[in-house]
Order: structure tokens, then sequence, then C-alpha cells
């Protein structure tokens, strides 16, 4: 729990930043580009990072389930193949994005109540997008339990961001100058992230690997198996997140859209300590399975959901008593009608986070595909909901999102419970 904390804190110090970074630029974005354009930029925005998970293989996961025990045992030859096999994958992910984003932009555009005018921008966006996905080095440097560093990598993104955003305003802005500079960005973190990995394990990250990586196929058992079922289990939780924004595009509008946007993102930045606290859990259930006994496994993650669940009903009222000052404060008359949709939005998102450390559980005990099941009933009854519902607006929709967190959180703890009730073996 200390580490949990520690790790925690680093992040939530870089985030912290990041926050307020991110409360800055998207200040901007809302009132230079307008509800109208900001929901085009949303929607074009929710595409890309829809389609980064679909083609993304999360091998950060894979990298953190398999790669702490050869940093426990400091057999950074195999270490190294497992991060440079993660790594192809990366890259070929990012290759099946391309073509991914080929199809969706310019066949599904319009059904998006996409801008024509914007058709070409954001497959272009799309495509830097999906190549600055690199999962692989975050995972080397969560391994190796370096948080601390990993905060100064990740500033460039926010700090960048805000830095662009006035510099836009400034010269005139447009939705194309925002995609063009967000994708830059996002491409110079991707380099950073690998830099970073060198410095921190060059016994490591080396190029020879390269040509080993069916050698970490066989020295990790069961990691093809894992591969699939996080992947796919990523792919469903992208859907559940980018899902109802596109959803609303395209079931309401452009501008409901925009509203939808801005409400999620406010959510997102309420309850950035479910993002932080994931990633600190999954390092540390993983080290902890390696390398401690099965009471302490138990206890670390009691704890934690403790933690998560305090911090979740602390997301939910902070949206019930401050919501709409602040997407007043930040987008303006135009953006207050978001209340109605951030307060629900904030229920989902207390789910997530109570469930911080079932995930991290069934991976680290061999039942990934239970988080799997889990997330397919999550996503099912989301899709059930919003049918039902979107007949209410933007609002109902956000609802829906609330429904399918609740049924995501039962399914995980019934699995997570009974994993740990069951014998860790």
């Amino acid at each position: 729990m200390a580490r949990i904390f520690a790790n925690t804190a680093w992040l939530l110090g870089g985030k912290g930043f990041g926050a307020l970074c991110g409360l800055g630029y998207l200040a901007i974005l809302t009132h230079s580009l307008g509800l109208k354009n900001f929901g085009h930029f949303s929607l074009i925005f929710g595409t890309a990072q829809a389609l980064i998970a679909v083609a993304g293989f999360q091998t950060w996961r894979v990298v953190v389930r398999y790669g702490s025990e050869h940093v426990h045992n400091q057999d950074w030859d195999r270490f190294g193949r497992l991060g440079v096999l993660c790594g192809l994958f990366d890259a070929l992910g990012a290759v099946c994005g391309c073509a991914l984003s080929a199809i969706v932009i310019y066949g599904f555009g319009p059904a998006l109540d996409l801008n024509p005018a914007y058709v070409d921008t954001a497959f272009a966006f799309n495509c830097a997008m999906v190549w600055a996905l690199v999962s692989a080095p975050t995972g080397i440097v969560r391994a190796l339990n370096r948080f601390d560093m990993a905060v100064y990598v990740e500033a460039v993104v926010p700090l960048g961001r805000l830095l662009a955003a006035v510099a836009i305003w400034w010269h005139g802005p447009t939705v194309g100058k925002f995609l063009f500079a967000w994708a830059a960005i996002d491409l110079i973190e991707a380099a950073a992230y690998w830099a970073l990995a060198r410095r921190l394990a060059p016994q490591a990250v080396r190029v020879a690997h390269l040509r080993d990586w069916r050698l970490a196929l066989a020295e990790n058992p069961g990691i093809r198996q894992f591969f699939l079922v996080t992947y796919a289990s990523a792919t469903l939780e992208a859907f559940t997140r980018n899902g109802p924004l596109l959803a609303v595009g395209a079931l309401i509008g452009t501008r409901a859209a925009g509203l939808f946007r801005l409400a999620s993102q406010l959510t997102q930045a309420l309850s950035k300590l479910s993002s932080l606290l994931t990633r600190a859990v999954y390092a540390e259930v993983a080290s902890t399975r390696a390398s401690s006994a099965a009471a302490d496994f138990r206890k670390l993650v009691y704890q934690t959901s403790l933690v998560a669940t305090l911090a979740g009903a602390a997301v939910v009222a902070i949206a019930i008593l401050a919501g709409k000052p602040l997407l007043d404060l930040i987008g303006g008359d135009d953006f207050e009608r978001g209340a109605a949709i951030l307060v629900p939005l904030a229920v989902a998102a207390s789910f997530d986070l109570a469930s911080v450390a079932f995930e991290p559980v069934l991976h680290s005990t061999g039942r990934a595909r239970f988080a799997l099941l889990a997330r397919l009933l999550g996503a099912a009854a989301r899709v059930i909901a919003v049918l039902a519902l979107y007949r209410f607006g933007a609002a109902g929709v956000a609802w829906a999102v609330a429904v399918g967190g609740v049924v995501s959180y039962l399914g995980l703890g019934l699995a997570a419970w009974r994993s740990l009730r069951g014998g860790l073996g």
C-alpha cells in the first residue's frame, strides 16, 4: 500500500499539473471554437480515441504482467525481449489503425454528422494518433516501478497542448490547427517514452532483441491468450468510453456531442484518481503476486478497494455540488446545460474507480477471461440502455453510461471475490 500511495502521489502530482493545463486549454477550445465547432473537434477526437483502443493491444499490461517476474529475477534479457515483442505489436496495431481510420472516416463520416470539410484532416489526425500510441515503453517504465520518471514525460502532453492552444488562439483558432497540434505533441511524447525506457533499462531495451521476438513468446507461457483477452477487454473499454459520444453525435447532433464531450472531460478530470490508481495498483498487484504470500495479496486488494470506493463517492459529491459552476467557468453560458450530463457520468466514473483493483487481480491470477466477460456484460447493458434512453437527449445517454458502469462493477467484483476466495494458485 505504501508503494501504491507513493506511485499514485507521483502520478497525481504530474496529473494535477496536467489537469490544470487541461482546464486551461479546454477553456480556450470551447470559447474560441464555439459549441458547433467544438462538437466537430470532439467527434474527431473521440473517433481517434476509439480507434486507438481498437488498434492498440494494451501491451503495457502484458509487459507489467509478465515483466514483473523478470525484473524481480533481474533477468534483463528476457525482460528486453518481452518489451521489444510488445513494441512490434504496437507497430502492427498502428498499421491496422490507419486502415480502420480510412474505413471509418471516409465510409461513416456522414453517419457521425462530421463536416465534409474536416474529413481529410480527421483521417490524417487519426493516423498520427495511432502511431503515437506506444504502450510497450509505458509498461517497461511501470514494471521497473519508475512512476516518478514517467511523470516528467507525461507532462509533455498537457503543457504542450496548453502552449499550443494559446498560440493558436492568438493567431486565429480553427479545428484543423488544434488537431495538428494535438497529434504532433502526442508523437513527441511517444518518442520521449521510448527514450526514457532505454535510459532506465539499457541492458534490456536493445535493437538486437528484435530478432528474438519468437523466443519471447516461448519464454512467457500463456502470453498469446493474455494478449487476446486484454486486447478484447481494452476494445470493449474503448467502446464503452467513446461509444456514447459517437452515439450522441449520430443520434442527437453535433451540438449535443459538444456538450457531452465537455461534461465527459470534466468528469475524467474529477475521476483522474481512477486511472492513476489503476496504473499504480496494476504494477503493485503483479509484483506482490510474484513475490508475496497469498494473505498479503488479499490484504492489498481489500485495502485498495476501500480507498477507491471512498474516492468514487467524493467524485459524485463534487459533480453534484460544483458541476454547473465548473461547466460555466470552463465553457461559458452555452455549456451550462451539460450539468444534467455531468452527474450521471460522475456516477459511472465512481463505479469505475471503486472497481480499480478487480481487473488487476483477475489478470495476475490468470483469470483475465472473467474480466473480459464482465466488460461484455457492461457493454451489452450500455447498448440496451442507450437505445432505451437516447430519446431523452444527451442526459439519457449519460444515464445509460451509468447503467453500464454498475453492471461492469458487479461483474468484476463478483469475479474478483471468487478468485480471492477460491484460491490464488
